[in-house]
């Protein structure tokens, strides 16, 4: 869309600095074979972020559908600090790059690889500003310094714990 009266319906709001009618981010959605096995994954890897816990409607929708067993939920949302992760089983299996993926930030991304691959994560590929990972599904994600850190990396200084 370019300019005209489509944007004339933004408006801008002082109390949340944001544009009203405007889309915001809501989920990322990860496609998976198994989402419970992956969602822990998740849980595990991004800091904040946890699975939503199943009250008595999910559960009773998941029974009609015929599931039990909450491990064979076909979709499992986790919550956080940001956008909410959405993994949805998909019947077919990854088959090249993803088009979109995840950045992870961490003061020290060679400890934050070893967590990650201490808990399923595979190293894909190194390079100096960051490490291509995949979870236990084979997406990929990668892993670089968190900002402050990128910024006192890339002007040549070091910060002493």
């Amino acid at each position: 869309m370019t300019g005209g009266a489509a944007n004339e319906s933004w408006n801008f709001s002082p109390s949340t600095g944001r544009l009203d009618g405007m889309a915001q981010l809501r989920d990322i959605v990860i496609d998976c074979s198994h989402p419970a096995s992956l969602a822990r994954f998740w849980a595990a890897a991004v800091d904040g972020y946890a699975i939503a816990p199943y009250d008595d409607a999910e559960i009773a929708r998941l029974r009609s559908l015929g599931i039990y067993d909450l491990e064979d939920d076909p979709s499992v949302l986790l919550e956080g600090p940001g956008p909410r992760l959405f993994l949805q089983r998909v019947p077919e299996a990854k088959q090249v790059k993803n088009r979109v993926h995840l950045d992870l930030a961490s003061p020290s991304v060679d400890a934050e690889v070893t967590r990650l691959v201490g808990i399923g994560a595979s190293v894909v590929e190194r390079y100096e500003s960051h490490v291509t990972l995949a979870d236990p599904q084979g997406n990929e994600f990668c892993v670089t310094l968190a900002r402050d850190d990128l910024f006192t990396a890339s002007a040549g200084l070091r910060m002493e714990a």
